[in-house]
């Protein structure tokens, strides 16, 4: 059966918050009930747009600040799929994120204000504007504030109890502390992104229908526990809309992003009688810097978004390999033993790395001199690039502060004569406390903190650590007080935290420890039998705070008057106070949801400094727009079942419209104990995820792949396919980085008109070509998927090249045994895959290529390859190659500067009629064999040039 997506809900048990009294029930409302609106005048047109001034049309509200008086719009048609509408306070005292932390596109040299797909369209008293496609003047505009268009009638509350969730038709609110304003969207519309999110609803986010109650998005990051509908690492103000004609049965997608550093919540809703549904945004602070996206399809959003904040990083080729680490290795012997063990078992390991243990006193750029002592670890470190393999540390976002004049501690004190420290408000230092102690946080505006932060690095390598990555923790920032708590204490009395001992006995849905034991490990030949099913609801509660009275006359930096849905409550909870100081005069308030952000941005030119020749690699926690430039992302700190490891495709699904690509969860879980039939099926499914890491945490039982044989054989047989896939990844990647393509795609991206797909999440497709099916539940011997084309599309089996029998539209029972993972290949496709897949990607790029040709109908297929070195640093001699297949003929089309060494030693064809003869540039040869129940040819021994233009392989 289907599997039926629940709506995240805002009451009924699923969202519970808090009950108020009367008085503050009434706050929001009464609140905003008489916000004037602005009235537009002094309009100034230009070739790209227009400017014009908002005046405030009547006395200020003063809802949750003081209403600004006079503000700017300007409008600027940026391309012919991009519009922004920039509202500012024409003063210029608001909070703007610099270009100096995302540079923006300049003004074009020529004009689309006639020929933009998108028109801009305003009313002038009260202001309002709305978002239309020029190609469709009548229809519903794609963004529209006017309060015509919104409900006009008073709404209930989404959930009566807490009047900040509120909803009516209110003109555009502009305050120093409060700025509100909200669009009509289609009834019940498909919204994706709005992240970062772990949404019970599912990638597609909850509208309030169907049996949801709408969603509240807040952006504050956080170091939390992967929640579930609460607002965690990182914040991504952009959503892309997929609008469906029932009319016509064809689709068209659009995007929007709101580009502010503000805390904010962001409000989906259906009202209840209503035929609109609407997104709202309350924000705390900063502007109103929007920019519209045309599409008209969904990886056409994704790359016009990328346009604005910056394609993604190339990637080093032995990042796509697989990746190893736990919290809890005891010494650099062990780490030794595992990387040992692993090659024992011929489980293939590309990247090792290492947690908190490293360090000395959970101090950074440090090695403990007893169990990681730095020569040791330098030995290490050489021993792994000797056999082609990699080695990545751990840094997290808080240095120590040294406790007295006898502690020698060089990060901290050379931070101080450099002046890079976060300050309170009066100048001292800001201490909070993380893992070493009390610790102070670097100022990422500070003028000398690129410098310090290479400098960092830089000694740290020489000191034995030769790390080929880093990986960015704890950046949200995470302090576990929230305020200077370190301020007047006594240093040397304090000890570093210290969770040694813990052990943890929680275990995944349906582990039978009376049959299978406290090891993990089921004995996976009985599960099939096991009839136990799983709940996958979480019911979250957030504690909802209590909302200031309108009228306020002050600026608030440590408790903004509006309170926005932290998940933590006070914004400060966990992370550093609000009102702590960065040079450029900028407090935390505006700029804490780029912390992280600016720390990849530093350290990724910190990596190019150091190693000029060399890609970085990055893999950070808390992100933000535009952090895709500089870093990867792993999906934070879930838990070792069954319900996050589906709730982490809608997390890979969602990084792809954030334009950060590179991205994976924690696979077989970061949180308490896994189990032998969990950790199997999670490590086939992040086999065909970009970034694909095991990683466990302090206290839990141990679960490299090779600790269970199930384990160990399934993962040598996803390894194995994704080292062959290897050349089709990194072209995905190569056009992420060069055009913002998405590499991983929702099923609707390819197929935008089948209603059916929109929702699936279950699901997913690398590029265009590839569909992935995983088990997601336990005891399963099958799973059921849908295969979209709406039967005009062929799926054959990527283990027996077997067409697949599917009905269009609904779902097909697939075999899936323990040890395997469905995986089909679409037709008119040619993959580039590597033919001997070894134990290292080194060994594997030296091997010959294979040639995957699966056929559509009409016999053609067309694919392309991006060849280099995979190391240095673009622009770089690169090759891309072409094959295409028409009549029977193969041709290959070469073309670039890169030499490729590697020959092309096999072509298989699927869905060719069985041939008589078979040439290669002409020549009959020999070596070619066709099965007829397959209708499959495999043409081997060849010694292809793949740098020749023009060669070809037909039969007949």
């Amino acid at each position: 059966m289907m599997f039926s997506l629940r709506r995240f809900g805002l009451h009924g048990g699923v969202l519970c918050i808090a009950s108020m009294s009367a008085s503050v029930a009434n706050a929001y409302s009464m609140n905003v009930a008489n916000c004037p609106g602005y009235t537009l005048g002094s309009l100034v047109e230009s070739s790209n747009g227009l400017t014009a001034r908002l005046t405030l049309t009547g006395p200020g509200c003063n809802a949750f600040g003081q209403d600004i008086a006079e503000l700017t719009i300007q409008v600027a048609y940026q391309s012919s799929s991009t519009l922004r509408v920039k509202i500012f306070d024409t003063a210029q005292e608001q909070f703007t994120i610099p270009e100096s932390v995302i540079a923006r596109p300049s003004a074009p040299a020529e004009s689309y204000t006639g020929i933009s797909d998108l028109v801009f369209n305003y009313d002038p008293s009260p202001f309002a504007f709305w978002i239309t496609r020029r190609c469709e003047p009548d229809a519903m505009p794609l963004f529209d504030t006017r309060i015509s268009s919104l409900p006009q009638t008073p709404i209930a509350p989404l959930n009566s109890s807490d009047p900040s969730t509120a909803f009516d038709a209110f003109p555009l609110i502009f305050e120093d502390q409060y700025l509100q304003v909200a669009s009509a969207l289609p009834y019940d519309t498909n919204i994706y992104g709005l992240g970062e999110a772990i949404a019970s609803s599912g990638f597609r986010r909850d509208m309030g229908t169907n049996g949801g109650t709408g969603t509240i998005q807040t952006n504050w990051n956080r170091d939390i526990k992967d929640p579930i509908d609460e607002n965690m690492y990182g914040s991504h103000p952009i959503y892309m809309e997929h609008r469906f004609n029932e009319i016509t049965n064809k689709s068209t997608s659009s995007g929007v992003l709101l580009l502010s550093s503000a805390g904010a919540d962001i409000f989906l809703q259906s009202p209840p009688d209503s035929n609109v549904s609407f997104i709202e945004y309350r924000m705390i602070g900063g502007i109103l810097d929007f920019y519209f996206f045309s599409g008209p399809t969904p990886s056409d959003v994704i790359a016009q978004y990328g346009a604005i904040i910056g394609y993604p990083m190339w990637q080093p080729v032995w990042g796509f390999g697989f990746h190893l680490c736990r919290w809890g290795y005891s010494s650099i012997w062990d780490v030794e033993d595992v990387v040992a063990r692993m090659r024992a078992a011929n489980i293939p390991l590309e990247v090792q790395w290492t947690d908190i243990d490293l360090y000395h006193a959970h101090r950074d750029f440090t090695t403990d001199p007893v169990n990681f002592p730095g020569d040791e670890v330098a030995r290490f470190v050489s021993e792994l690039a000797a056999n082609n393999q990699y080695y990545i540390p751990i840094v997290d976002a808080a240095i120590a502060v040294a406790v007295n004049s006898t502690d020698m501690y060089d990060p901290f004190t050379s931070g101080v004569e450099q002046d890079v420290w976060i300050k309170n408000p009066d100048g001292s230092l800001y201490i909070g406390e993380v893992w070493p102690g009390y610790t102070v946080f670097p100022d990422w505006f500070s003028a000398n903190v690129q410098s310090f932060w290479t400098e960092a690095l830089k000694n740290w390598s020489e000191l034995g650590v030769g790390f080929s990555g880093i990986w960015l923790d704890m950046n949200e920032a995470s302090s576990f007080c929230g305020y200077s708590c370190g301020t007047g204490a006594n240093f040397s009395a304090l000890v570093p935290l210290d969770e040694s001992g813990r052990v943890l006995t929680a275990w995944p849905e349906c582990y039978n420890a009376t049959k299978w034991g406290s090891s993990g490990n089921m004995d996976i030949d009985g599960v099939s039998t096991n009839s136990c099913t799983t709940n996958s609801t979480t019911t979250t509660t957030v504690v909802k705070r209590d909302i200031a009275a309108g009228q306020e006359a002050g600026f608030y930096i440590n408790d903004p008057p509006y309170k926005i849905h932290n998940g933590f409550g006070p914004l400060s909870n966990h992370t550093l106070a609000t009102n702590a100081t960065h040079q450029g005069g900028y407090v935390e308030l505006d700029v804490h949801n780029m912390f992280g952000l600016m720390e990849e941005k530093t350290t990724h030119l910190a990596l190019k400094e150091l190693f000029p020749k060399q890609r970085p690699f990055l893999i950070s926690r808390s992100t933000f727009p535009s952090s895709g430039k500089w870093t990867g992302h792993w999906l934070g700190d879930n838990y070792s079942k069954w319900q996050y490891m589906y709730l982490s495709i809608q997390g890979i699904l969602q990084f792809q419209i954030y334009q950060i690509p590179m991205v994976g969860a924690d696979t077989c879980g970061f949180y308490d104990n896994t189990d032998e039939e969990l950790c199997t099926r999670w490590m086939q499914l992040s086999a065909f995820t970009p970034f694909y890491r095991n990683h466990n945490t302090l206290g839990a039982i141990p679960q490299e792949p090779y600790r269970w044989p199930s384990v160990a054989e399934a993962s040598r047989t996803v390894i194995a396919i994704r080292y062959a896939l290897l050349p089709y990844w990194y072209t995905l990647f190569a056009n992420a980085s060069l055009a913002g393509l998405p590499t991983v795609r929702a099923l609707f991206y390819e197929f935008p008109d089948e209603p059916e797909l929109f929702a699936i999440d279950r699901q997913w497709l690398m590029g265009r070509d590839i569909l992935v099916t995983p088990v997601l539940t336990p005891g399963a011997t099958t799973v059921e998927g849908i295969f979209p084309g709406r039967g005009g599309v062929i799926w054959r089996d990527w283990y027996t090249h077997a067409v697949v029998n599917a009905t269009p539209g609904d779902l097909t029972t697939l075999d899936a045994p323990i040890g395997h993972i469905n995986v089909h290949i679409r037709d008119n496709a040619a993959l580039l895959l590597h033919h001997c897949p070894a134990y290292t990607i080194a060994e594997t790029r030296a091997g010959p290529y294979a040639l995957l040709v699966s056929l559509s109908k009409t016999g053609s297929a067309l694919g392309t390859a991006y060849l280099d070195d995979g190391i240095s640093p673009p622009p770089t001699p690169n090759r891309t190659v072409t094959f295409d297949v028409a009549n029977s003929v193969l041709t290959i089309k070469t073309s670039g500067t890169y030499v490729v060494e590697s020959k092309l030693a096999m072509v298989t064809i699927l869905g060719a009629a069985g041939p008589c003869v078979v040439t290669v540039q002409g020549q009959l040869v020999s070596t070619w064999s066709y099965s007829a129940s397959a209708e499959e040819l495999v043409v081997y021994d060849l010694a292809i040039d793949l740098g020749e233009d023009g060669t070809n392989i037909s039969w007949q």
